[in-house]
């Protein structure tokens, strides 16, 4: 079975495994195998799962799922394992910390590309109580490291999204982040791929009538001539305690005004 056939039958059948986990009228289309490596088209993340759909990705899935339908939360977090780690505690509670007695919904999930995330949104992650207040996105390095997308495709995937938010949620502000800086210096192609397509989801700010605001926290994150320091993100993609810290320090001032604190 040849590797493309063997994604389709893949997204098939886990569409049937999640179509009991949705409490609500989700969509359970899947997008065709020939969109596959769209940036644009919904499906779901297959590089996190096991044998038969188990393992992490559709656990959390399924648990985003319930916190969707429960709501209760002040602020939606949306990205990738960036996102995710403040989940897992890796930046030792400062957004927690910080953004107190506001409640963070954490929808960032570890390896996810732009078309992940919006399958999630499409098969539960939008629908019961959820209602946040402010939203913060930051997704699409993984589109670059996995398969160099054109940072245009990568900021129309990343446009598909927040236009899903700011239309599921009318009265909430979107922060959108510029994808964070990798590689040790401006001359890796990665590096570049990113500021490309940053450069191009910054004509977001003050669309769906002013509501989306982008925000470019990367100079905080570099040294003064542009360098990623090990210090900061010792895999130069994912920040430390210290990264986390600082991304804190340059966003948080940022969602507080949007939640009228």
């Amino acid at each position: 079975m040849s590797l493309r056939m063997s994604n389709s039958v893949l997204a098939v059948l886990f569409a049937v495994a999640f179509a009991g986990c949705v409490t609500t009228q989700a969509p359970q289309s899947i997008a065709p195998d020939a969109a596959f490596h769209v940036a644009t088209a919904p499906y779901p993340q297959l590089s996190g799962q096991k044998k038969s759909f188990g393992g992490w990705w559709k656990d959390r899935f399924e648990q985003k799922v319930k916190l969707a339908a429960e709501g209760g939360f002040d602020v939606m977090f949306v990205g990738d394992s960036i996102t995710h780690g403040i989940d897992d505690n890796r930046d030792n509670g400062v957004f927690e910390k910080m953004l107190s007695p506001a409640k963070i919904g954490n929808f960032g999930f570890s390896g996810d590309r732009t078309e992940n995330v919006l399958w999630r949104l499409e098969h539960g992650h939008l629908f019961g109580k959820i209602n946040p207040r402010v939203i913060m996105v930051m997704i699409g390095t993984n589109n670059t490291g996995h398969r160099m997308d054109e940072p245009e495709d990568i900021a129309s995937g990343i446009d598909a999204i927040v236009k899903r938010l700011a239309e599921r949620f009318p009265s909430a502000n979107i922060i959108l982040l510029g994808i964070f800086p990798r590689g040790q210096d401006a001359k890796d192609a990665m590096r570049i791929n990113n500021d490309k397509a940053n450069d191009i989801i910054a004509k977001l700010d003050g669309s769906a009538k002013g509501r989306v605001h982008y925000l470019n926290v990367n100079a905080k994150l570099l040294t003064t001539d542009g360098v990623l320091s090990k210090d900061v993100m010792p895999d130069l993609l994912h920040p430390n305690a210290k990264g986390y810290e600082i991304w804190a320090n340059a966003v948080v001032p940022e969602i507080k005004k949007y939640l009228g604190r």
